[in-house]
C-alpha cells in the first residue's frame, strides 16, 4: 500500500471511531480530503488542510515538542517533523529532550568543508552539489528542514562564527547560497537561511543591540537574505539572536512582518533560534511561526499555551495563528511530509568526492616565494610535518555545526598516503591551551615542543607546520569570539624558529579567517591556507601541496596586517558598549574600508595564488537592450575579455568583476565586487569570458526613496584576479535613471 493510500485509511478510520457531532460534521471527511492528493496546488491542499485543523492541533505547529521536532497530528496523518544543525552536514542525533548525544550507531555523515572554505571556491555549481550533499544526506536521516546554510556577513574577524559564513561579500555570498538552496530543495529537504539578521559577533550575542543605518542593512547585511528568499526560493528562515534596533530579531516586526514578508513576499516560515524567543506578544505579532529551544516545558513555550491565552482573550486574531500555521504546512507540503519521500543516500563515494572536490578548490595559496610549492614527490625523501593540527581532527568541534563524521583524513595522514616512499615524521610543536599571551617568557613546555621540532626541520627536506586554530572557546567556536588576533600556543615563536632552522618551511593553516602572521611572515617562503577542511581535507591538502591540483582558492575576506586596520576595530565599534554595538563604518565593511582609507592589507579580498600564470587581454563592454520592465538582473552591460593560460600546468583562475562609481550622488565604496567566473585553462590554452552586468550591479539604495536605484553617469568596470590586483578596466555610461525592482 501506497504511504498516501495508508494515510487516507488511518485518517477515515479515526473519523469512523470519532463520537458524531456537530464538530465532526463540520469538517470535510478525510476519505475525500485534497490535502492528500500529491496532484493538487500546494496552496489548494494547505487550505483544505487547514480548515480540518482545531486550534490545538494549529498550536502544535507552531513550537517544538523535543530539541528538534515538533508534534505529529495522527488524526490527519501528520507526522513529526524533524530539523537537524546542518550547514556542513546532518548532525548527530542528540536529546530528544537535552543536549546530550542520542547513543545511535547509524547517524555518521558526510563532513563538508566549512562555509567560509566554499565561499573560497568561488564556484556556485560547487555550491549546489554541497546542498545537493547535505539534502540526501539528510533524506536518509528522515530530516525534512536543514539548519543552513549561514550567510551572516564577516564584520570583524574576530566573530567565532566566521568559519560557518561566506565572507564579508554580499555579492559573492549571494551567487553561493542560491544554488547551495536549489541544490537541497530540489530533493524535498527544506534549507533554513539563518541567522536572519545581523549576528556579526557571539559576545554578548542573545542580548546585544545592533543599530546601523539602512543603507548599509540593505546594502551589506541583507541582500544574501534577500536572494535566498526571491532566487533560491528557500522555505525557511531562522532569526538571530541579538536585537535591531531595540527588538529581537526573531520577533522583529521591522524585519520579519515589513521587509521579510512584507516587502520581499516571502511565504514559508520564520523559525526561532533556540532560546531565541522572549515574549509572546511580538512573537505572535512580529512574525514568528516556529518557536524552537526555549527553555521551559514544551506546553509553556511563548507559542504554546501563552499563544492559546492570548487567542482566546481575543488580543490577537486567529488569522495570526492561520498565517502561522499556512507557513509550516506549505514546509511540510514541500519537503514530501504528507506524500513519503525518497530514501536519500548518506556517506556515498559521491559524497566523498563532493567534500574533497572542495576542499581542493578552497585552499588558497597565500605566498609561494621561490616557487616552493608545488613540492615535487619523486625529490623529497625526508618530511617533518609540525603542529597539532596536522593530527587534530575538528568535524565534532565548534558549536552547532558539530558533526559525526564517518571519518576525517587529517593532514598528516594525507601527506603521508601520498608520498608512501618518503620518510613522514610528526613533531607536535605546539599544544593549544598550553600558552597564552600572558605566558611566562621561557615557558618549559613550549620551549620544549618548539626546541624538537626546530631539530627536526634541521635534518628533513622540508617542513611542513600545520597551525591555526580550533573550536576551542575564543577560537573559531559558537558562543564566543577570538580576543585577538595572535595564533595560540606559541605558534608564531615556533614559524620563525622552525623557517630559521629550515628556509624550505611550508605554512599551512586551519582557520576560519585572518590570524597575525606577521612575526614570521617575511622568513617563510610558503604558506597555504586551508580552512576546516572536511573529512577529506588531509587528501586535499596533500594534492595542493604535491601538485596533482593546482591551487584556485581565492579569499572571501580581507587579511589585515593588524587588527587596528579592520573598520570596526579602528572607529572602536566593536563589541559596543552598554548593550548596544552602533556599525559606525556604514557601508566600508571588509576590502570597501581598504579601499577607501588606502589601507594596504596582509592579503587582498580575492587573492589566492596559482601554480601557473594568467594573461588577461582585449577588454571589450557590449551593451545590451534592455526593456524598462526586464528586471534588475536582465544585462544593460557584458564585460567581455579573454584570458590565457600563460603557465605551463593547467588551472583555474577566477575572473573577478568590480564597478567603480565615477561621481556618484550620495557616497559609495570605491568599487564593489559585481560578477566574476572561474574559468579551467589548459597550458596555451585561451578563453573569452564573459561576465553580464544587470541594473543592480549600478545601483544603490536610496533612503529617501525607500527603494534601489541606478543612476545614469559613468563608471570603470574593472577585471582583476584580486580586489588589488586589477588586470582591465573600460569605461561605462548608464544613460538613464533606473528604478531596480530586485
Amino acid at each position: 500500500m501506497s504511504r498516501r493510500l495508508a494515510l487516507v485509511a488511518f485518517a477515515f478510520a479515526v473519523l469512523l471511531a470519532s463520537p458524531v457531532g456537530a464538530a465532526a460534521e463540520e469538517r470535510p471527511p478525510v476519505n475525500k480530503a485534497v490535502y492528500l492528493d500529491a496532484s493538487k496546488p500546494v496552496e489548494e491542499r494547505v487550505e483544505d488542510l487547514l480548515k480540518r485543523l482545531t486550534l490545538d492541533e494549529k498550536l502544535l505547529l507552531v513550537h517544538a515538542d523535543s530539541k528538534f521536532t515538533t508534534a505529529a497530528i495522527p488524526r490527519l496523518g501528520i507526522p513529526q517533523r524533524w530539523l537537524s544543525d546542518g550547514p556542513h552536514g546532518v548532525r548527530e542525533d542528540i536529546g530528544p529532550h537535552d543536549w546530550n548525544p542520542a547513543g545511535r550507531t547509524d547517524d555518521s555523515a558526510t563532513w563538508l568543508p566549512v562555509g567560509v572554505a566554499l565561499a573560497a571556491t568561488w564556484n556556485p555549481d560547487l555550491a549546489k552539489a554541497y546542498g545537493e550533499t547535505i539534502g540526501r544526506e539528510a533524506l536518509a536521516r528522515g530530516k525534512h528542514v536543514m539548519l543552513g546554510p549561514a550567510v551572516n556577513i564577516h564584520r570583524t574577524p574576530l566573530n567565532g562564527r566566521n568559519f560557518e559564513y561566506f565572507g564579508e561579500d554580499p555579492f559573492l555570498t549571494a551567487r553561493m547560497v542560491v544554488p547551495w538552496i536549489r541544490g537541497m530543495q530540489a530533493l524535498k529537504v527544506a534549507a533554513c537561511v539563518k541567522h536572519y539578521a545581523l549576528n556579526n559577533q557571539e559576545w554578548q550575542r542573545g542580548t546585544i543591540d545592533v543599530e546601523v543605518d539602512e543603507r548599509a542593512l540593505r546594502e551589506i547585511y541583507l541582500p544574501a537574505f534577500e536572494a535566498a528568499v526571491k532566487e533560491g526560493k528557500v522555505l525557511a528562515v531562522m532569526g538571530a539572536y541579538n536585537k535591531l534596533r531595540g527588538q529581537h530579531a526573531c520577533h522583529n516586526d521591522y524585519l520579519l512582518n515589513q521587509v521579510l514578508k512584507g516587502e520581499w513576499g516571502f511565504e514559508g516560515l520564520v523559525m526561532s533560534d533556540w532560546s531565541g524567543t522572549h515574549d509572546t506578544r511580538e512573537a505572535a505579532l512580529h512574525g514568528l511561526d516556529l518557536e524552537m529551544g526555549t527553555n521551559k516545558p514544551y506546553a509553556e513555550f511563548f507559542l504554546a499555551d501563552p499563544f492559546k491565552r492570548l487567542l482566546e482573550e481575543g488580543e490577537a486574531p486567529m488569522s495570526v495563528l492561520d498565517d502561522k500555521a499556512r507557513r509550516n504546512l506549505r514546509v511540510m507540503i514541500g519537503t514530501g511530509a504528507l506524500d513519503g519521500r525518497p530514501a536519500g543516500a548518506l556517506n556515498t563515494k559521491a559524497h566523498q568526492q563532493t567534500a574533497r572536490r572542495v576542499a581542493q578548490e578552497s585552499i588558497v595559496l597565500l605566498k609561494n616565494e621561490g616557487a616552493l610549492l608545488p613540492l615535487d614527490p619523486a625529490k623529497v625523501r625526508t618530511i617533518l610535518v609540525i603542529g597539532e593540527n596536522a593530527v587534530r581532527k575538528h568535524s565534532h568541534e565548534g558549536g552547532s555545526s558539530e558533526i559525526k563524521a564517518l571519518y576525517e583524513v587529517t593532514p598528516l595522514e594525507g601527506i603521508a598516503s601520498r608520498v608512501p616512499g618518503a620518510k613522514v615524521m610528526h613533531a607536535m610543536g605546539y599544544k593549544s591551551g598550553r600558552w597564552s599571551p600572558d605566558s611566562p617568557p621561557g615557558n618549559p613546555d613550549v620551549e620544549t615542543l618548539i626546541a624538537r621540532a626546530v631539530e627536526g626541520a634541521r635534518q628533513s627536506d622540508v617542513a611542513i607546520v600545520v597551525g591555526g586554530l580550533n573550536h576551542e572557546r575564543n577560537q573559531d567556536a559558537e558562543g564566543s569570539d577570538r580576543k585577538d588576533l595572535a595564533l595560540p600556543g606559541g605558534q608564531a615563536e615556533l614559524i620563525r624558529r622552525v623557517a630559521e632552522a629550515n628556509p624550505r618551511t611550508v605554512v599551512v593553516l586551519v582557520s576560519g579567517g585572518p590570524v597575525d602572521m606577521e612575526p614570521w611572515l617575511a622568513q617563510t617562503p610558503a604558506v597555504v591556507q586551508a580552512w576546516y577542511a572536511g573529512m577529506e581535507g588531509g587528501h586535499a591538502l596533500a594534492a595542493i601541496l604535491f601538485g596533482d591540483v593546482s591551487p584556485s582558492g581565492k579569499l572571501p575576506a580581507t587579511f589585515p596586517r593588524k587588527l587596528a586596520d579592520s573598520p570596526a576595530h579602528a572607529l572602536g565599534a566593536y563589541p559596543g558598549k552598554g548593550g548596544t554595538v552602533r556599525y559606525e563604518e556604514g557601508l566600508l565593511v571588509g576590502y570597501r574600508w581598504f579601499d577607501a582609507k588606502g589601507i594596504v592589507p596582509l592579503f587582498p579580498f580575492g587573492h589566492g595564488l596559482s601554480y601557473t600564470t594568467f594573461e588577461y587581454a582585449n577588454p571589450k563592454v557590449e551593451e545590451p537592450r534592455v526593456a524598462p520592465s526586464a528586471g534588475a538582473k536582465a544585462p544593460v552591460a557584458v564585460m567581455r575579455m579573454d584570458v590565457k593560460n600563460t603557465g605551463s600546468r593547467a588551472g583555474a583562475e577566477v575572473v573577478q568583476v568590480y564597478v567603480r562609481p565615477v561621481a556618484p550622488r550620495l557616497p559609495r565604496p570605491p568599487q564593489e565586487l559585481k560578477g566574476f567566473a572561474k574559468v579551467l585553462l589548459k597550458p596555451g590554452e585561451a578563453k573569452t569570458v564573459s561576465v553580464a552586468l544587470g541594473a543592480d550591479a549600478f545601483a544603490f539604495y536610496d533612503p529617501a526613496k525607500k527603494a534601489w536605484v541606478a543612476e545614469a553617469g559613468e563608471f570603470r568596470i574593472r577585471v582583476g584576479s584580486s580586489s588589488r590586483l586589477i588586470r582591465l578596466e573600460a569605461p561605462f555610461r548608464l544613460k538613464t535613471n533606473m528604478a531596480v525592482a530586485r
